[in-house]
């Protein structure tokens, strides 16, 4: 403004006026540059996400962490079962097996899992019809004095005792049924692109602001702005376990019931599946049997017909073959059901355990009929087979099961943050149809050039995975209702 002989001369400059004026229709919804466009179609996903789909993945984080932990609560609860403290050389397998049998004299012996070390159980496995699916009874053996310390029902071929089996159907269904599994397939779904979308943001946000000469400005939270001490622990907690979130991710979503599904079929298709090996004797017809299913923890351990005795006798052969072919793991010995099949004996998935070999022996002559090293599977089943096995906290152990809980954890103090954010800048007028301030009209704004692939790139995803499909699609009408809000309001 200028000062003349009237007074102050209220005359806005020319551009005051230029900013006062009403925007043209052309001007509503300005295209963004490619960087600002995409990184605000991040924070709406990041968003929408964080506030409707971010309870389950909460859930999943708290049952996670104490799946995490089950095997060493497990072999902590159950040591009476898993453990004695007799000392001296194990009684043969027979011997076992016929003490097991005194206890269970009516079920179908189906399986043997020897102890594996001094102090170990024996595990005498049988098939009992009024189990559930994938429930097995197993009587438990002091392998020393041939004595039965008692018994219980194991769930999967992993043999999972009920209090981890109570846990991990936690997890995976919230005791729920098939119902159940929506909640987890929508959680292991959505986790990886929750977290890409949240590590965009977090990358563009400081890489302006960040003195890079080195790596530590993307894990390093800010601490010369405290007013913002919420979101640079959100953010940095997440970068730091970005890694096991993805991995977790993609183990979760091959166990879910669609996502899993065509994650088979992709796998077939790329000849990426587990090879099995042949458990027909030769001149016969017999099946074939699976060396090491991924997901064995969640079932296997089907009905199988009552074995004649001298099968059962025949085990101690089996297992001496199996040890002098180079299986020194745990072992899990199965029964042939009928004439024309071999016992197949397979390593076991157990803590600090990485191969899987799995052979197929005559037990009449002794003969080895088919071996499958684990050093023959595909580079693929190999990468899915230890993904699932670092999920179930088996791959190195305990320090496997810590690592899974403080991720959990610290996943679960991420949720926690945003949802905190969230609540200090939510809407507060009652006249408001808006749930935040993420930017608004961030599809309207995009440039086609990057609009027109991530379309496609979520249609494939969605149809791959439905469980992001249809929630993406909820956002997108939300977001549109919410607009149409805003506009009668302005109206």
């Amino acid at each position: 403004m200028t000062i003349t002989d009237s007074g102050v001369d209220s005359t806005p400059p020319p551009s005051a006026a230029r900013e006062t004026e009403p925007p043209s229709p052309t001007d509503k919804a300005p295209k963004r540059g490619l960087g600002n466009a995409f990184q605000a179609l991040m924070l709406r996903l990041h968003f929408y996400a964080g506030v409707f789909v971010a309870p389950f993945i909460l859930i999943a984080a708290v049952t996670g962490a104490l799946y995490a932990i089950s095997p060493t609560l497990e072999n902590i609860t159950s040591s009476g079962l898993l453990h004695t403290d007799s000392t001296g050389p194990a009684k043969p397998l027979k011997e076992q097996i016929a003490a097991a049998q005194t206890v269970e004299p009516k079920l179908a012996l189906v399986a043997v899992a020897p102890g594996q070390h001094t102090g170990d159980t024996t595990r005498v496995i049988f098939s009992d019809p009024s189990l559930g699916e994938s429930e097995r009874r197993a009587v438990f053996v002091d392998p020393v004095t041939a004595q039965p310390v008692g018994d219980s029902v194991v769930y999967g071929s992993s043999g999972a005792l009920p209090m981890r089996t109570w846990i991990d159907k936690l997890h995976k269904d919230l005791h729920l049924g098939a119902f159940g599994r929506y909640y987890s397939e929508i959680a292991a779904s959505w986790l990886w692109l929750v977290a890409l979308a949240g590590l965009v943001l977090w990358y563009r946000r400081v890489r302006a602001r960040r003195d890079k000469r080195s790596a530590a400005w993307l894990v390093r939270p800010d601490r010369s702005r405290p007013r913002a001490r919420t979101l640079n622990w959100h953010a940095v907690v997440g970068v730091w376990i970005l890694p096991v979130l993805l991995l977790l991710s993609a183990t979760g979503m091959t166990w879910s019931k669609y996502a899993g599904e065509n994650v088979t079929q992709l796998r077939q298709a790329m000849s990426w599946t587990t090879p099995a090996v042949s458990a027909k004797l030769p001149g016969t017809g017999g099946p074939a049997m699976s060396a090491g299913g991924e997901h064995d923890h969640h079932g296997g351990g089907a009905a199988m017909a009552m074995p004649s005795a001298d099968k059962a006798g025949l085990v101690d052969t089996v297992y001496g073959v199996a040890r002098a072919n180079g299986l020194t793991g745990p072992l899990e010995i199965s029964i042939p059901s009928k004439d024309g099949m071999a016992f197949v004996a397979q390593e076991l998935r157990r803590p600090g355990q990485y191969t899987r070999d799995a052979i197929a022996v005559d037990g009449a002559t002794g003969n080895v009929t088919d071996k499958l090293p684990y050093a023959d599977w595909p580079l693929m089943a190999k990468l899915t087979n230890w993904g699932i096995q670092f999920h179930m906290g088996l791959m190195f152990g305990l320090a496997n099961q810590l690592l899974l809980l403080a991720v959990m954890v610290g996943l679960g103090t991420v949720i926690v943050r945003g949802y905190l954010m969230w609540w200090r800048r939510r809407p507060t007028k009652e006249s408001t149809l808006s749930v935040g301030k993420a930017p608004r009209r961030a599809l309207a704004q995009t440039p086609q050039i990057l609009l027109v692939p991530l379309a496609a790139a979520g249609v494939v995803i969605g149809w791959f995975a439905p469980m992001i499909g249809i929630p993406l699609l909820a956002f997108l009408m939300i977001d549109v209702l919410v607009g149409v809000g805003a506009r009668l309001r302005a109206a």
